[in-house]
C-alpha cells in the first residue's frame, strides 16, 4: 500500500507540482488522510525539498479555515499539497498562499484508491481542453443549464472570468485540485433564477438517494425537496449566515477518467456532468464570503451560453 502510495506521489511532485531541491514544501493532512500525506512526504524529502508534514485534526466542514498554524505553514510555503477530509479549497489560508506565489493542489475528500488510480494520468489532455472550456465560460454573458432530471437555471457571467482546474500547477500562484479537470466560473450574485435538480452527488453527503431539487431565487438556494435536501440546508444553516445559500459556482468536468462515485472532489471532474456549489466564492473572481463552499452534482447537463448550445446531454460541443 504505502509503495504504492509513494510512487504515485512520486508522480505528482514531478508532474503536477514540478517540486524543485531546496523548494519549502508543505503538506497538510488530517488523520484520516495521514498515509497519503506521509507518502507526499517522503517523496519530498526523496526529491531534495524542505518537506514538512503537518497533522491536524479534521474540520467539521468545506471551507472551515485551519488553525492558524497550519494556516502561517501553507502562506509561508513554496509548494503545499493537502489532502484532507474537508476541503481547504475555499479558504482564506488558501488564497492568501497563492496571492503570495505559493503553487499548489487541495485534494479534499481524497481515498488511497483514488489517489493511485487517477494521479497516474497523462494530464495534458485534462489541461487542454479545461483551458478552452474556461476560455468559452470567460467570453459570455448569461448562461442557462437544463437537463432531462428538471434542472432549468439561469445566470449572469457578466464580467467574470473562469478557471482552469488542468492538474499542472507548475508557476507561482497556481493551483487547483488533484484529481483535477474542470472549468468553473462564479456566477454574478444576485442573478441566478431557477430550479437545479441534483441527481448526482452532494458533497459532504455522498449519491443522492432520489433527485434533490433547489429552487434559486435571485441568486439564494430558497427551497429544496428531496431526501437528502434536509442534510444539505441543514448543513448550509450551520455556517449562521445568509450568504452560505449563495449560489457560489457553476463548473463543467472535462476529466473523461473520472468516476461518480458519491465522492465529489472526483464526481464534479466527470466529464458529461456539471455541478454548482453554494456559499463561497471570494477566492476565485466572486464577492462573497461564507465560510463554506458545498458543490451539487447534475448529470448529463445541456448547457447554453448567450443562446448558443455548448453541451448536449452532458456531451460537450466545442472542439
Amino acid at each position: 500500500m504505502i509503495n504504492a502510495l509513494y510512487e504515485t506521489s512520486m508522480m505528482v511532485l514531478k508532474n503536477n507540482l514540478a517540486v524543485k531541491p531546496g523548494e519549502s514544501f508543505v503538506i497538510i493532512a488530517d488523520l484520516s488522510r495521514r498515509k497519503i500525506g506521509e507518502a507526499l512526504f517522503q517523496a519530498g524529502l526523496d526529491m531534495g525539498a524542505e518537506a514538512i508534514l503537518v497533522v491536524m485534526r479534521e474540520r467539521s466542514r468545506h471551507g472551515e479555515e485551519p488553525p492558524k498554524p497550519v494556516a502561517e505553514a501553507l502562506i509561508s510555503s513554496d509548494v503545499f499539497v493537502a489532502p484532507t477530509k474537508y476541503s481547504l479549497t475555499h479558504t482564506q489560508a488558501r488564497r492568501k498562499a497563492c496571492e503570495r506565489g505559493a503553487r499548489g493542489a487541495t485534494m479534499p475528500g481524497i481515498t488511497e484508491e483514488m489517489f493511485k488510480r487517477t494521479l497516474s494520468l497523462d494530464y495534458s489532455e485534462v489541461a487542454r481542453l479545461s483551458n478552452i472550456v474556461a476560455d468559452v465560460l470567460s467570453k459570455a454573458s448569461e448562461a442557462h443549464v437544463i437537463s432531462e432530471a428538471g434542472t432549468d437555471i439561469k445566470f449572469s457571467l457578466e464580467h467574470r472570468r473562469a478557471k482552469a482546474d488542468t492538474g499542472i500547477y507548475d508557476k507561482p500562484g497556481s493551483f487547483g485540485n488533484l484529481p483535477a479537470g474542470e472549468a468553473f466560473i462564479a456566477p454574478v450574485e444576485g442573478t441566478a433564477e431557477g430550479v437545479i435538480v441534483v441527481d448526482g452527488s452532494i458533497a459532504s453527503i455522498g449519491l443522492v438517494s432520489e433527485p434533490v431539487k433547489i429552487t434559486v431565487r435571485k441568486g439564494f438556494a430558497e427551497e429544496f425537496y428531496g431526501k437528502e435536501a434536509l442534510m444539505l440546508k441543514k448543513t448550509l444553516e450551520s455556517v449562521g449566515l445568509r450568504e452560505a445559500f449563495n449560489l457560489a459556482e457553476f463548473g463543467i468536468g472535462t476529466n473523461a477518467q473520472a468516476r461518480i462515485s458519491g465522492n465529489i472532489l472526483e464526481d464534479e471532474k466527470a466529464y458529461g456532468t456539471v455541478h454548482f456549489a453554494f456559499g463561497d466564492n471570494s477566492t476565485f473572481g466572486g464577492k462573497t464570503k461564507a465560510g463554506i463552499h458545498l458543490d451539487v452534482l447534475v448529470r448529463k447537463p445541456t448547457v447554453y451560453l448567450d443562446g448558443e448550445k455548448i453541451m448536449d446531454r452532458g456531451k460537450l460541443l466545442i472542439p
